[in-house]
């Protein structure tokens, strides 16, 4: 039962980003499993099991990001990550379709929407099902904008691809995007209502993720065809 972060949770965090060493790391274990790992998971599965009830249709998966970084890939980095993350996939899609998300850093936490992989082909027909379907993604993107909440995340095309007018031109010209919005600790953070605030932002931002998926269906029948 997920009953909310707390203070320790920041402290266990930044002690790990300014130590990041096995031997630092093993003494704090238990921090690390109390204030961390355990509330941490408990909020993605009582997440996921909220979303599963609200969206049937959608057939949710959660998956849970290990703070143990892969020894192939540290980079001269340390061995352990200094930020966790969940996802809220469909299907068999955990790492390339879209998602919700949610992540917890040292400074905070933030959640949203967006595609896990990047790639030219899903660009070109996410901006083709915008062509096809403009009424329904300028309403999209006007309940996104009256929500108040979310920022537009992703960097844009140093040439434009078309010009959609000004509400539209951001989401159009975009190469990559996500949506979602950043919180400090404190507040809903340290209390069990933090899984009701992430569903809540996720069923403002389900619109976007539903169009999101009709992209990456478009995509997967193109590859297939290539394929065949």
């Amino acid at each position: 039962m997920f009953n909310g972060f707390s203070q320790a949770t920041g402290d266990f965090i930044w002690g790990l980003s300014m130590n990041n060493d096995r031997t630092w790391f093993m003494a704090h274990k238990q921090e690390y499993e109390d204030a961390l790992n355990q509330p941490f998971r408990a909020l993605a599965f009582e997440t996921l099991e909220k979303m599963q009830t609200a969206f049937p249709d959608q057939e949710f998966q959660v998956h849970i990001a290990r703070i143990y970084r892969d020894a192939r890939r540290l980079f001269g980095r340390g061995p352990y990550k200094d930020h966790l993350w969940f996802s809220l996939q469909s299907g068999e899609r955990r790492a390339f379709g879209p998602m919700f998300w949610f992540e917890l850093s040292g400074t905070g936490w933030s959640c949203g929407c967006g595609n896990w992989e990047d790639s030219a082909d899903i660009g070109e027909h996410w901006r083709q099902r915008i062509d096809a379907e403009p009424r329904r993604f300028e309403s999209i993107v006007r309940g996104i904008e009256a929500n108040g909440l979310f920022t537009l995340y992703g960097p844009t095309y140093k040439r434009p691809k078309a010009d959609k007018g000004e509400r539209l031109n951001p989401w159009y010209n975009r190469k990559h995007l996500s949506v979602g919005y950043e919180h400090g600790y404190g507040g809903v953070m340290y209390t069990p209502e933090l899984t009701d605030a992430l569903v809540e932002a996720f069923t403002g931002l389900m619109p976007l993720y539903r169009f999101l998926r009709d992209v990456w269906n478009d995509v997967l029948i193109e590859r297939a065809g290539r394929q065949a």
